[in-house]
């Protein structure tokens, strides 16, 4: 894929799968919900999840956007760098309405009211945002076969 195809493929997917490095060197695999911040992959998740505590330890990632379900349709980015982990209130609570706009199909617009601001913090109080600063980029698009 170009640079622009993989920016559109990006930002019209919601589901990444997220590889860490364990504390044995074995990859750790995990599927959440994503959006693009700033430009950059993220998402939040808890403090406390083996994701964090592998990136904490080792911050090299790798995240994978996939699509399709027949071979001539399968299409993909994977993304290798490493991630930004910051428990700051701000960045944690801007990826969640990211990501929970993602999720649900809501416009950020509603979810700056003061009542989804506070269920917003609410639910990122024990959560982290994780960005991913890309070292390189595969991507494939089977329908160009």
């Amino acid at each position: 894929m170009t640079g622009a195809e993989v920016a559109d493929f990006l930002a019209a997917h919601r589901k990444v799968q997220v590889a860490t490095v364990g504390r044995h060197g074995e990859p750790h695999l995990s599927t959440l919900f994503y959006a693009m911040v700033d430009g950059r992959l993220a998402f939040w998740t808890y403090a406390a999840a083996q994701k964090t505590v592998n990136l904490r330890r080792d911050a090299r990632m790798t995240c994978l956007v996939e699509d399709g379900e027949d071979y001539a349709e399968l299409r993909g980015v994977a993304l290798y760098g490493t991630a930004e982990v910051t428990g700051d209130p701000e960045s944690v609570l801007r990826v969640g309405a990211g990501v929970t706009a993602a999720m649900t199909g809501v416009g950020q617009e509603d979810l700056r009211v003061p009542e989804a601001q506070e269920q917003l913090a609410k639910a990122g109080r024990k959560r982290v945002a994780v960005f991913l600063d890309v070292d390189r980029v595969v991507s494939w698009d089977h329908r160009k076969l």
